[in-house]
């Protein structure tokens, strides 16, 4: 079971990487004339580079404490973009030498994650004509 210092520390995250989202996207997206969401890809540029660093520095350090680690990555990056894991846990499957298993996982996110927003959007499209 988790913590309530873990709990607090992740919601406590959750509010810095929503409010930095939300600030780095409409800075971006400002800044950068665009036909694509570059404010999107940004973030999730940034926050999967970010948490490539603290993973690494996570496994082989132990300098910061659980609630820290989960404030980190799992409260402000998780929050700044779902990206960042999905990128380390397929750069971990990669490194492990589970060649299939990360493509398989690069292409259930990629491919999901599409379909579910292209469906979610069609049926709500449906429900506003009925």
């Amino acid at each position: 079971m988790m913590s309530w210092q873990t709990i607090l520390a992740i919601g406590s995250g959750g509010f810095i990487g929503a409010v930095l989202r939300v600030y780095l996207n409409s800075l971006i997206a400002h800044k950068v004339p665009h036909d694509l969401p570059y404010g999107t890809l940004g973030v999730n540029i940034i926050g999967s580079f970010i948490m490539g660093i603290l993973i690494a520095y996570f496994m082989y350090t132990s300098f910061f404490s659980l609630s820290m680690k989960s404030f980190l990555s799992t409260g402000i990056l998780g929050a700044l973009t779902t990206f960042s894991t999905f990128a380390i846990e397929s750069f971990m499957l990669l490194e492990g030498g589970h060649i299939l298993l990360a493509l398989a996982n690069i292409s259930l996110n990629t491919f999901g994650s599409i379909f579910m927003a292209g469906s979610g959007f069609y049926i709500f499209k449906l429900f506003l004509r009925t």
